[in-house]
């Protein structure tokens, strides 16, 4: 359905939930080195994940090495600094969705590359950010949502 691009995660719990999520929604997950954790990690695993979890997970070295091997046509950022409000695209089956780690963000030259399809989640002005998780989901479910949840039962 869509592939999803953790930029240097730094919270096992998420990276868990996350991958929850890219099953359920049939989806993939790519892992952009460093990582906060292991894969191994016992939090990971307390997200609750089964074997099929792991099966559309990848871990790459460099963002180029994770670009290099998914479609390239239509890479969406997301930033709370995006020009693009969420509702305001329109998403396609084989999107790639890049998100950053759960402190920063993606970094400014990431967001760069990316400028012209960098997309926000809308929120309340004096809001911090939502959740990595949180915001992923978002953004999973109203793209899948555009596609008529395809392949949902």
């Amino acid at each position: 359905m869509f592939h999803i691009i953790l930029y240097q995660p730094e919270i096992p719990p998420n990276t868990g939930n996350i991958m929850r999520l890219a099953t359920n929604t049939g989806s993939t997950l790519s892992l952009v080195r460093p990582l906060g954790f292991t894969l191994e990690d016992t939090k990971l695993k307390r997200a609750g994940l089964d074997y099929s979890d792991w099966v559309n997970v990848k871990a790459y070295d460099t963002l180029d090495e994770c670009l290099s091997s998914v479609a390239k046509d239509r890479i969406f950022a997301f930033s709370t600094k995006g020009a693009l409000r969420l509702d305001e695209v329109n998403f396609q089956q084989g999107d790639t969705f890049i998100f950053g780690p759960e402190t920063r963000g993606l970094p400014v030259d990431v967001r760069n590359r990316f400028m012209e399809t960098c997309v926000r989640i809308p929120m309340r002005p004096q809001s911090r950010s939502l959740n990595l998780s949180n915001a992923v989901s978002v953004a999973v479910f109203e793209a899948w949502r555009q596609q008529n949840f395809a392949g949902a039962k």
